[in-house]
């Protein structure tokens, strides 16, 4: 490793699920190659996320310093997951704007954008602007938003 890069801080982004880290793919190769004991973050995110449901997706931005500690920030589940569990869906279609696999509410819409309006990279949008992205990945997942 050059000096350069032993100096600076690395930015490791996962989608891990809730409660369940484990020094497995994809968690152990990424920390792995970079110095850090998998264990350990494993330990802290599952009792991190220990009182949310086993199982859901949590976007994890893991900031590694050059003496190999590192520190995690979590956010809030996957607006796909919230999209999916709503319209009571696997997955979503193959032909976005040709086929639709079911329906999600407007109301569900809003639920989801105030639980992502506690992430800090959207705090500074509206309610509104937030709504709009997530009716965008519903339209993308082959839901239709009704009223």
């Amino acid at each position: 490793m050059s000096k350069a890069a032993a100096t600076k801080p690395q930015f490791v982004r996962l989608l891990i699920a809730a409660g369940k880290a484990a020094p497995t793919p994809p968690v152990g190769p990424a920390l792995g190659a970079r110095g850090v004991r998998s264990m350990d973050f494993c330990k802290e995110f599952n009792a991190r996320t220990a009182h949310i449901s086993p199982g859901v997706p949590i976007p994890t931005m893991i900031n590694i310093q050059p003496d190999r500690s590192f520190t995690f920030v979590t956010k809030t589940p996957t607006v796909s997951y919230f999209l999916k569990k709503g319209a009571g869906i696997e997955k979503g279609t193959g032909r976005p704007g040709h086929e639709t696999v079911g329906t999600v509410s407007l109301k569900h819409v809003y639920e989801i954008a105030k639980i992502k309006a506690t992430d800090e990279h959207l705090k500074h949008l509206r309610l509104e602007a937030i709504a709009s992205t997530i009716i965008g990945s519903a339209r993308t997942l082959g839901l239709e938003v009704v009223p």
